[in-house]
């Protein structure tokens, strides 16, 4: 990476939740260690950012309970800037059960909690303005037409000032339908500069598309400059300012998938803070979607900038 001092800031814009995951596997109503920790797709991806030595600031509400304070502290403590207003509301919470080895079940208490409460006015001008990129993701404007109203105005601020816009369409079915999604956030794309989509995602917003060339292409017709088609264990295929590009995945072993989309998306805008040509920035993307992969929990195992050239080790240890 680069020196950090000569780059600008990211700015995100979402909700973070406390997360109770489930240390063994097995049914959750037979009872089972829970393990506390928090999570949000923008969050993670400002977590990225910073441990890789950029610098990166989160915006929304927290609730003023004993979990609130837990987010604040943790990001904080990562180098992240947070920007929230304390809200009487309880955190939102995510509940993951282990059910098997291989398949875990998520189940989502976000009604009536203070992400769920996010508004436009909890967007301070300024700060977007003058940042670098705005990162934003799909799962923010499902939660409400408050929070939906705040990333459109954070949008809304970033274009004014030509501040380019990175839209990851992180797609839930838990929070809504895939029309609805479409309606909502085709808006958006059409604004952004960079939208990350898995295959799905993609045909959510590019109906008509097949295989991730015809994706990213339609995506990019529709006004970004930039598609990266994130295909798990095959890498990303990217059209970045009409150039394709191919990134193959990092082989690892798989431990647990969750937050892997986030951290390929900090590892690539961390070099686009750092002015790195498209093939770094999409390395770096790997990497750290590896590195995600390979460790547990949907931040935690992200990695700092000495720690990059740990995947080109085999050995259990690195001497």
């Amino acid at each position: 990476m680069n020196d950090p001092s000569q780059q600008g800031y990211l700015v995100t814009v979402g909700e973070v939740l406390a997360v109770l995951a489930a240390t063994d596997t097995g049914p959750l109503a037979l009872g089972s260690d829970l393990r506390l920790g928090l999570a949000g797709a923008e969050s993670n991806v400002a977590v990225g950012v910073s441990r890789l030595g950029g610098a990166a600031t989160w915006i929304g509400r927290v609730s003023d309970d004993a979990l609130g304070d837990l987010i604040l502290r943790e990001l904080r403590a990562e180098g992240v800037t947070t920007v929230a207003a304390r809200d009487p509301a309880p955190t939102s919470l995510l509940l993951r059960e282990r059910r098997t080895a291989t398949h875990s079940r998520t189940h989502y208490y976000r009604t009536h909690t203070a992400g769920s409460r996010l508004s436009e006015e909890d967007i301070p001008e300024a700060l977007v303005a003058g940042s670098a990129a705005l990162h934003i993701t799909g799962i923010t404007p499902a939660l409400g037409e408050g929070p939906s109203r705040a990333v459109t105005r954070a949008v809304d601020i970033a274009v004014a000032s030509g501040v380019p816009v990175s839209l990851d369409i992180n797609y839930r079915s838990l929070l809504w339908g895939e029309a609805e999604a479409r309606c909502t956030l085709l808006p958006l794309l059409r604004r952004s500069d960079l939208v990350f989509a898995g295959p799905h995602e993609g045909r959510i917003m590019a109906p008509d598309a097949d295989g991730p060339e015809e994706l990213a292409r339609d995506i990019c017709d529709l006004g970004p400059a930039g598609a990266v088609i994130k295909l798990g264990a095959e890498g990303a295929y990217a059209l970045l300012d009409g150039r394709s590009y191919r990134q193959p995945a990092m082989p690892v072993t798989v431990h647990d998938s969750v937050g892997a989309g986030d951290a390929f998306a900090a590892g690539y805008l961390a070099g686009l803070l750092a002015g790195e040509p498209p093939e770094l920035r999409l390395r770096t993307a790997a990497l750290l979607g590896a590195f995600a992969v390979s460790t547990t929990g949907d931040w935690e195992g992200l990695p700092r900038c000495s720690e990059l050239g740990l995947l080109d080790h085999y050995d259990d240890i690195v001497r």
